[in-house]
């Protein structure tokens, strides 16, 4: 009976823990993969590192003690050799080539969605499992397509882009959330309509939602801006 493949380890790294448990819980719901801890600080990344086996760090480059890149760097030196996924709101191209001889295999930036980690993930698994000896250049250049993120996923039909980034800065815009009729006022569309859109927001894991207790009736949903999960920098 052959055994079933070890997990990919991953460690997470973010200073703001809302976030950090929302990236846990992300890496849980991908197979293959399994969150083995999580860090707030560089020095306290160093201190697991020592002590769990990690395949890959799911980095924040922006943590109070060191930059990202400086504990990737520090890391190489002293003998870990894990692979890093970056998450970051830096867009500097810089940075980014940087990163790459250092171990970084991918950006991640913020907001991101759980599908957007996902997507990620699976990459790198695919491209982390590809062994033996490259046929030609063609393979080579398969393997490391693997890392390249595809363009940007469809709506659902009947959803529009300008439409859904209304609906997300009326609902981020809302500090104690929305109703599906308070979107569709703010907005401008129907109830019905607006309802597709935040649901498609929930399913993306970037907007919850809960019951409005106190009516008569059947109680309506309130849906409120994931910040945590999405926070800037």
């Amino acid at each position: 009976m052959t055994a079933a493949p070890q997990p990919i380890r991953v460690l997470v790294v973010e200073d703001d823990p809302v976030a950090a448990d929302a990236h846990v819980m992300y890496v849980g719901r991908v197979p293959g993969f399994a969150a083995v801890g999580k860090a707030h600080t560089g020095a306290e990344a160093r201190r697991v590192l020592d002590r769990t086996p990690v395949d890959l760090l799911l980095l924040d480059l922006h943590l109070p003690d060191v930059h990202g890149l400086q504990l990737a760097r520090s890391l190489r030196a002293a003998g870990h050799h894990a692979d890093v996924i970056a998450v970051t709101s830096a867009r500097d191209l810089a940075v980014v080539r940087e990163g790459v001889s250092l171990g970084v295999v991918q950006y991640v930036l913020k907001p991101f969605t759980f599908a957007t980690l996902r997507d990620r993930l699976v990459r790198y698994a695919e491209f982390r499992g590809a062994a033996g000896e490259a046929s030609g250049q063609d393979e080579v250049d398969r393997a490391l397509a693997t890392l390249r993120a595809p363009g940007p996923a469809a709506l659902p039909k009947g959803l529009s882009g300008p439409t859904l980034e209304r609906v997300t800065g009326a609902l981020r815009g809302a500090d104690e959330g929305l109703t599906a009729a308070g979107v569709a006022e703010a907005v401008g569309i129907s109830r019905i309509t607006a309802r597709r859109y935040l649901e498609h927001l929930v399913d993306a894991g970037r907007a919850g939602r809960r019951p409005l207790y106190g009516q008569v009736g059947r109680p309506e949903l309130v849906y409120r801006w994931v910040r945590g999960v999405e926070k800037g920098r």
